[in-house]
């Protein structure tokens, strides 16, 4: 596999992965969360290779708006976001299969900008097939991912030249919107220089109807997907889950102004976590969440970007305000 200058496109790709010396600190949280009410499994582990795949299929899914959405508003407005930014380098938090960022890379590209594309992502050999794509698509970009879960692998990133952040998908969703999501945005500008850019997608608040539709999907994907999650905790704490023995649930809170997503026991069961010297009697009906996805509208989400020191530049929604694009810079402290 060769670029047009005889240049081998491998040559271009770097891969940390840091897993492996995060298993402790894996472990530890999930004993924290266990120990909650209602029991929490963190979200992050919805995302090994096959839960990685599953979500894929989610986003092509009809009920599932938020990925077209949000790319269609990235087509319409990427090559305006990347004047604005005049970035070299694209940094992804929570990339996985890059399906939107190559809007982004392509509008770099037009513009003579682009250099250096840095996912973060879980999922190691999703950034591994994604980077091959894309360094045969962009012959002279260079990628370097790093394999983590973002809130404990920014401190990796390498130094580069002018950035755009972006942080798309409505990840952002997945933490609690009083407490995480601001300590995770601070943490994105403690490592941004002022001429850099942070681009934050979420999604809007929006009848419950569209909102439940979107993860309790027909054909059952979103099922799968959050059963999924089972596995991933067995490897990680030598369990013994069934994930047989639950069943998805996912509804609106509407005092939270979030999506609540759970798997309920279908019937009382004994669990062993080994590797946490930990056993666990699971009542039938016991409802343990696995993902919240809040939502927002621009005074939540200017309030947000505030608190993690940051000053909104432009808010980009489509025609239906079903989701937004907020293109941020940070502010000095």
């Amino acid at each position: 596999m060769r670029d047009g200058d005889g240049t081998a496109a491998a040559a271009r790709i770097t891969i940390e992965s840091r897993s492996a010396p995060h298993r402790d600190r894996d472990l530890a949280e999930l004993y924290q969360a266990l120990e909650r009410s209602p029991r929490e499994i963190p979200s992050k582990h919805l995302y090994d290779e096959r839960g990685s795949l599953l979500f894929e299929r989610i986003c092509e899914l009809p009920e599932y708006y938020q990925t077209r959405t949000e790319k269609a508003i990235l087509e319409r407005n990427a090559d305006r976001i990347i004047e604005e930014s005049r970035a070299r380098e694209l940094v992804e938090i929570g990339a996985g299969a890059a399906t939107k960022t190559r809007v982004l890379l392509r509008a770099m590209e037009r513009q003579g900008l682009l250099e250096r594309y840095l996912p973060i992502d879980v999922d190691v050999a999703m950034l591994e097939r994604v980077a091959a794509e894309l360094t045969r698509e962009f012959p002279r970009l260079a990628v370097h991912g790093i394999g983590a879960d973002f809130d404990h692998s920014l401190e990796r990133l390498p130094p580069g030249p002018r950035r755009l952040v972006a942080f798309l998908g409505s990840t952002i969703g997945n933490l609690r919107p009083e407490d995480q999501a601001p300590e995770l945005l601070r943490s994105i500008r403690s490592r941004m220089r002022s001429g850099d850019r942070f681009l934050l997608g979420v999604d809007l608040i929006k009848d419950r109807a569209r909102l439940e539709a979107a993860y309790n999907d027909a054909s059952g994907v979103t099922a799968a997907f959050s059963g999924n999650i089972w596995n991933a905790v067995n490897r990680l704490a030598d369990a013994d889950f069934d994930s047989a023995a639950f069943r998805h649930r996912a509804f609106w809170d509407q005092r939270n102004e979030w999506m609540d997503i759970r798997q309920v026991a279908r019937r009382a069961q004994h669990v062993r976590l080994r590797a946490l010297d930990l056993a666990l009697d699971i009542a039938a009906g016991e409802e343990i969440r696995t993902e919240i996805s809040a939502k927002y509208d621009r005074p939540k989400a200017e309030a947000l970007l505030a608190a993690g020191r940051f000053e909104l530049v432009e808010w980009i929604t489509d025609d239906e305000n079903l989701f937004a694009l907020a293109l941020a810079r940070p502010v000095r402290v």
